[in-house]
């Protein structure tokens, strides 16, 4: 065991470490994972989000100071990021910890969390899905905060008639996602 692995499990063991974060490679570009004891909790596309520490500094505001680099506690993460760039994976097992997400985005990102690879569900159809018929520019705007992208899939909700929207990581990375799943 490294010393820095010592650090991290004494700091766990002793209620010191909120959230373990992590960087990882993929073809859309660096993200930072975070991981609290419940979950994932933010993937954020690196340079779109200010930097790592602009990240760092809104989970420490948010929810906890005690944060540490912990790339072994992003593991299961990583690998899962991994297989589904490279085709072998087509759906998340990783738990979600949603404390950065309020009510009504909660419900929006569960409808979006049920999107099946390789399909689409407009704005429309995801604010019907989580009890707000109405709602379609709401749903927008909770997509486009959605702290957890690709593996919440954001990514698959379209407008209707068939534009494609916005996406919180732009949307080149969305086309992207997209031709990935074989949607594009």
């Amino acid at each position: 065991m490294t010393r820095t692995s010592t650090l991290i499990e004494r700091a766990a063991a002793e209620g010191l470490l909120d959230i373990a974060y992590a960087p990882v490679d993929t073809p859309l570009g660096p993200l930072i994972a975070a991981t609290t004891p419940r979950g994932l909790v933010r993937l954020a596309y690196e340079r779109d989000n200010g930097g790592l520490d602009a990240i760092l500094d809104r989970l420490a505001a948010r929810l906890s100071p005690r944060i540490l680099e912990a790339p072994e506690r992003l593991d299961a993460t990583r690998r899962e990021l991994n297989e589904y760039f490279t085709g072998r994976r087509d759906r998340f097992d990783l738990p979600i910890d949603w404390a950065l997400v309020g009510p009504f985005g909660r419900r929006i990102l569960c409808a979006a969390a049920t999107i099946p690879f390789g399909s689409t569900r407009t704005y429309a159809e995801i604010a019907g899905t989580a009890g707000s018929p109405r709602a379609h520019r709401a749903a927008g705007n909770a997509l486009g905060a959605n702290p957890i992208p690709i593996v919440v899939p954001c990514h698959r909700v379209v407008r209707t008639g068939g534009g494609l929207g916005g996406y919180t990581g732009g949307l080149q990375r969305k086309e992207e996602l997209l031709r990935l799943e074989g949607v594009l």
